[in-house]
């Protein structure tokens, strides 16, 4: 093939922000104001995470997107974050990891009785803690910490679990729901604990925020038993795709004027006196 024939792939989309809002808002707007629906592939980091290692966001956002999702029958940000990590158990266990993974075991059937058309074949927190064989009967996060808190020097390829399985995954239906996430990482550096997940094809409606959420979330988890702070998440995805809803959908309005305020730099300080000199003046 002649060099004038050649096709180049498209470069990645590389996002590196400290708030995660604007992070997911600076995704959708690439999408909203360029051709077509999808970006492949994405690069999204995150890092500056707060003092308890919570992501930052945007309640404006947040909000925006939540009510979206619930006008269109969507699972709701924290929901969606559930399916990677349960918070709300963490939160009832107190700070004790057993308890937690206890609590989700003898839960889960309910978790995914309540949809079992998007459940049955599972959720990701129960694949990476109930993978079905392994150590630790199947529980990825406790074989990857009773390993790293026994010793130093552990390899740091053991630090990874795996959410696809080719025995239950590799089928031939047209379309699968589950699992676009692959495989999540953890990395100690001397800044803190680094979390790096890979995604074949990920929701940017209705899952990427949650997801993002998920992440942090099973990250400041993993910091914590490893006692130290969480300092960075990246999330590779192979394409990122704007489904179920269009461009031009009057209810998206609302979410995209939330999403286009967050990622608008500050007002410089002149403008913004200028801005208050001209409304004082017509106030007088």
């Amino acid at each position: 093939m002649s060099k004038a024939k050649t096709i180049v792939a498209a470069p990645p989309l590389v996002i590196d922000d400290t708030n995660l809002s604007r992070a997911w808002a600076r995704l959708l707007l690439k999408v909203l104001d360029g051709a077509g629906t999808e970006v492949a592939p994405l690069v999204l980091s995150l890092t500056s995470f707060r003092e308890d290692r919570s992501a930052v966001e945007d309640p404006a956002v947040r909000q925006a997107l939540d009510r979206l999702l619930k006008r269109k029958g969507r699972l709701v940000v924290d929901d969606v974050a559930f399916t990677i990590f349960p918070q709300r158990l963490w939160e009832m266990s107190r700070g004790d990891r057993t308890r937690l993974f206890a609590l989700y075991r003898a839960t889960f059937p309910r978790w995914q009785a309540m949809n079992r058309k998007a459940n049955g074949r599972g959720l990701y927190f129960e694949r990476i803690v109930m993978y079905g064989r392994g150590p630790c009967d199947g529980n990825q996060l406790e074989w990857i910490l009773s390993q790293y808190n026994s010793r130093t020097g552990v390899r740091r390829s053991m630090l990874q679990a795996t959410t696809f399985d080719p025995g239950r995954d590799h089928v031939a239906s047209a379309q699968l729901g589950f699992p676009c996430l692959q495989q999540v990482s953890f990395e100690p550096t001397a800044a803190g604990l680094v979390i790096n997940a890979f995604y074949a094809t990920q929701q940017i409606f209705d899952k990427a925020y949650g997801n993002y959420l998920g992440l942090t979330q099973l990250g400041a988890f993993m910091a914590h038993e490893m006692g130290m702070p969480l300092a960075r998440l990246n999330v590779m995805v192979g394409v990122a795709k704007l489904e179920r809803i269009t461009k031009s959908a009057a209810d998206f309005a609302p979410l995209v004027a939330a999403a286009r305020a967050v990622v608008a730099p500050p007002a410089a300080p002149a403008a913004r006196s200028l801005i208050a000199a001209a409304t004082a003046g017509a106030m007088l």
